[in-house]
Formats: C-alpha cells, sequence, structure tokens
C-alpha cells in the first residue's frame, strides 16, 4: 500500500490569531544575500510559482544602486515581467527617495523601508548614522503616502547585534513608534541574525504595543541561525501577532553579520500555522515544490526543514508506486 503524503496534524490552540498574514521575502531578501546572481527570467517565475501556491503579500526586489547588491540589479526589468494576480501584491524596498522615483518609475505600487537598532548595521548597510536612516524613511513614507503608495517598514537587528551585542528595546520601540507616526502601514521587527529567543520576542512585542503600535501593523522578521524562529513566532502569534515574514526555501541572510543564516522557510512556518488550525491562505505542498524546482535550477540545496521532508516523503511514495506497478 502507497503511503499518504504527510500533512500537518492539526490542533488548534486557544487565544491565536485565526489567519496570519505570511509575507513572503524570498524574492528580495532571499536572493540578494545569495552568491549567485539568478536571471531575471527565473526571479519572474519564481514570482509567479509563489502567486500560484497562494501568496498574495509578495517583496520582490529592491531598488537599491546595483553597486550595493548586484543580485538585484535588474529590478525595474523583473517588475515589467510581472503579472500581479488580483488583490496581490509586488513589494519593492526602497533605501531613498532615488530609489523611491526609480520604483514608481518602474510600475510599483507599494514600497518598504528600513532602518537600524545599532548605530553599527546603520553604518555597515546603510551607510548613515541611526537618525539619518529613520529621516530618511520618513521622507520616503511621507512622499510615498502622498502619492497613494503604502509603505512598509523594517527596523533591523531589533533583537541583536553582531558588533554592538545587546540591543536597548528602547531603541527598537522609539524606531517603529516614529515609522507608524509617519504613516508606515506595517512595522516590522527584525531579528537579523536570529539571535532572538521567545522571552525576548514577548518583550519587543509587548513593548511596541505599549510604545502606540497596534498589533493590527505589527510583523516579525526572523532568520533561523540558531533554530527559535518558530518557536519565536508562537510566542508573537499568544500575543496577536498575526503577520510574519518568510522566505521560500529558507533562502537568505545577513552579508554583514558573520554566521547568520537564512530567514524563516516558508514551508516550516505554514506548516506550524496548519498546524495550529490557522489560515494561511497558501498550499504547502506547491510551495515545497517550488523550493525544489528552485534548488534544482540553482544546484544549491534548501535549508527548509519541511520541503526535504516532504521531498524525502514523495522520493519513497514514487518509488513504491514504481514496484507495485
Amino acid at each position: 500500500m502507497t503511503p499518504r503524503m504527510p500533512s500537518p496534524r492539526t490542533q488548534s490552540e486557544p487565544g491565536l490569531p485565526s489567519r496570519v498574514t505570511v509575507f513572503e521575502v524570498g524574492p528580495r531578501d532571499g536572493l540578494q544575500a545569495e552568491s549567485d546572481i539568478v536571471p531575471t527570467a527565473v526571479k519572474a517565475e519564481l514570482c509567479e510559482r509563489l502567486y500560484a501556491a497562494g501568496t498574495r503579500d509578495l517583496e520582490v526586489t529592491s531598488f537599491v544602486p546595483p553597486t550595493w547588491i548586484p543580485q538585484l540589479a535588474d529590478a525595474a526589468e523583473l517588475v515589467a515581467e510581472l503579472d500581479v494576480p488580483p488583490g496581490a501584491r509586488a513589494v519593492a524596498l526602497v533605501p531613498n527617495m532615488q530609489g523611491l522615483q526609480r520604483a514608481i518609475d518602474a510600475g510599483v505600487r507599494e514600497v518598504s523601508v528600513v532602518v537600524s537598532a545599532s548605530e553599527s548595521f546603520a553604518k555597515a548597510n546603510l551607510n548613515t548614522t541611526m537618525a539619518g536612516a529613520l529621516d530618511r524613511a520618513v521622507e520616503v513614507i511621507l512622499a510615498a503616502t502622498a502619492a497613494g503608495i503604502p509603505v512598509r517598514g523594517y527596523v533591523s537587528m531589533a533583537f541583536g547585534d553582531p558588533w554592538e551585542g545587546a540591543v536597548d528595546p528602547a531603541v527598537v520601540t522609539s524606531a517603529a513608534a516614529q515609522l507608524h507616526a509617519a504613516g508606515a502601514r506595517t512595522i516590522a521587527l527584525g531579528d537579523t541574525i536570529g539571535v532572538g529567543t521567545p522571552g525576548l520576542t514577548v518583550r519587543l512585542v509587548s513593548e511596541t504595543l505599549s510604545a502606540g503600535v497596534p498589533v493590527t501593523a505589527l510583523a516579525l522578521h526572523l532568520h533561523d541561525t540558531y533554530g527559535q524562529s518558530l518557536a519565536n513566532v508562537h510566542a508573537a502569534l499568544r500575543l496577536g501577532v498575526a503577520e510574519f515574514d518568510a522566505a521560500i526555501g529558507g533562502l537568505g541572510r545577513c552579508p554583514y553579520a558573520a554566521g547568520a543564516t537564512g530567514n524563516l522557510a516558508t514551508e516550516d512556518l505554514v506548516w506550524m500555522l496548519h498546524g495550529l488550525g490557522i489560515e494561511t491562505g497558501l498550499d504547502l505542498t506547491a510551495l515545497a515544490a517550488t523550493t525544489r524546482w528552485l534548488s534544482r535550477i540553482r544546484g544549491v540545496p534548501a535549508p527548509s526543514n519541511v520541503a526535504r521532508a516532504l521531498a524525502a516523503a514523495d522520493m519513497s511514495r514514487r518509488a513504491q508506486e514504481a514496484e507495485s506497478a
């Protein structure tokens, strides 16, 4: 008898959100830190596969200078190739007003901005100070909002910094509150190097909410360096957070943080959420197939636990079917 393909065993937990937004960052944050430069056509197909798998919240690229991130030098060309489904988002990160104008000229209708919770990261990644990064982000938010373009804000290094160590939560909450006050619709607290733990997650989320950012505007952007990202998601779910960033196959790492591994894998997050009875609108099987497809093209195995497990189960099922044929 051929075994069934695995699926999450569902057991809901009282008090958790009934639906969660999974904000997919693989095409942008995932690919920008990989050593290979993925062809534009492959990126476009990746986005199309993600949309077909149910993704409606997708960060597709970044309009930064090509000398900064050559992996995303084709931002305008990629946007021109995309066929975004009705009701879906195609978000692009912009570093400043010039990037915003490039994005608008390319046809982008939603952008994201990033600030830092540490001076060292602001200097290394944003080429400015913390205050300078916040000023630039607010300038973009105001200009974009005036043009009818929604903005998503990131606070990077919110959980810890590779040069400075612990980050003062008050700095994080202040930056988050200022982005929200300027008009950013969503504020994503970033565990850029993956050092967060559930207790720290509870503290940062709680203090950000107390600083005036509503839970409906709060998201977490987690990396899985120490294997804590799903535990941190669960801690945040209990506080009502209902939006989490993830990257297909666990793509991406912070190039400025030694040892930082990929983002929380989309498949791993969706497996847990579905197991909790939380709706995402995402097709887990299609997501895993997309990871396998991209891994084959790039010749690089994906770190996603769920993608590996489903691939092994599929191989076993196919082998048994061939034996019984």
